[in-house]
């Protein structure tokens, strides 16, 4: 029996990471090393590699990643079934959300990690590779997005977080739930979503838009900077479902009248709403003066897909439109 082709993408993250001479760990193996690591997948997938980065989590940006898409929707519509995202576990919520709004392929996209070093006594990077690698060579997985998988578990990256700092099960898509799972060599899903339709921006990226999380007592010290330094949009992560301390409020409705400003929340669960609170700085005050509601997209989520929509369409009303159907408004 033929075994479908996938492509192994390593960008480096603490699953390609063991211990250097100056103490600490860093990244070393490359991701024909990591697919050396779990020789099971001989039997689950044909496997390519590539290894363009070597960094970690942290340093990956924008304009990175829209180089790997160029190459998975390349190698997706000639020679391959799927693709595996190897990096850093510090910004794969954040990393497979790019992913998922920027391939075009409906072939299965997978991103994973680990949480503990190659050369940790309980590695878990061999493992997860292998459940991912599981998932983007099944055609159960077509027509999903991209999807996340670690510890076993299968997660959209529209709604996966990093919920701890050192544990396994780290992630987690609070208030949906996962998709599925691996077990017996097979993924297994519980539910399924739509795929939403991908971005396809100017390319190098050069819009830059802040990310402000508010919090009690805020003076807006931070927030009377935003206009003088550049910025083209701006995500305010606020209390509960969207509120801030009245005394920000002028300051944000101007910012508001200049660029797109949307409301999130920084709650880890849940989405910031429309139309509940009345008071000066809820929610409901604050769309009314020109914000932009995030939904049920994370403050992280929120910053960067708009930034990929500013850099797609230059009309903001339809940049606002777009950004609702991400957020689902």
């Amino acid at each position: 029996m033929t075994l479908p082709k996938v492509l192994v993408v390593s960008l480096g993250g603490t699953i390609t990471m063991t211990k250097g001479a100056g103490g600490g760990i860093a990244p070393t193996l490359d991701a024909s090393d990591l697919v050396a690591a779990a020789p099971e997948l001989v039997a689950r997938a044909e496997i390519d590699t590539a290894a363009p980065l070597r960094l970690p989590g942290a340093n990956l940006t924008l304009n990175m990643l829209t180089e790997v898409v160029s190459m998975i929707d390349e190698r997706l519509a000639w020679d391959c079934d799927g693709a595996v995202v190897v990096q850093g576990t510090d910004t794969i919520e954040e990393t497979a959300w790019i992913l998922d709004c920027l391939i075009r392929s409906h072939k299965p996209v997978v991103v994973t990690g680990a949480m503990r070093g190659a050369d940790a006594p309980s590695a878990d990077g061999p493992a997860n590779i292998l459940s991912a690698v599981t998932v983007a060579a099944s055609k159960k997985a077509r027509g999903l997005g991209c999807l996340v998988v670690l510890n076993d578990e299968i997660h959209a990256a529209r709604y996966v977080q990093k919920t701890h700092t050192v544990l396994p099960d780290t992630f987690m898509s609070a208030g949906t739930g996962r998709l599925g799972l691996v077990a017996e060599s097979q993924p297994f899903f519980f539910s399924r979503i739509d795929r939403l339709p991908p971005i396809q921006p100017s390319s190098p990226f050069d819009v830059r838009v802040a990310l402000l999380t508010v919090g009690l007592g805020d003076d807006g010290r931070l927030l009377h900077a935003i206009p003088s330094l550049g910025y083209e949009g701006l995500v305010i992560a606020g209390m509960g479902v969207g509120h801030v301390p009245a005394v920000l409020v002028p300051e944000i409705e101007k910012i508001a009248k200049d660029i797109p400003v949307v409301l999130a929340t920084r709650i880890p669960a849940g989405p910031s709403l429309k139309s509940t609170y009345g008071f000066p700085g809820s929610e409901r005050d604050l769309l009314s003066r020109g914000l932009w509601s995030g939904g049920r997209l994370s403050a992280l989520k929120a910053r960067l897909t708009l930034e990929m929509l500013l850099a797609s369409e230059p009309e903001r009303m339809r940049v606002k439109d777009r950004f609702a159907i991400y957020a689902d408004l």
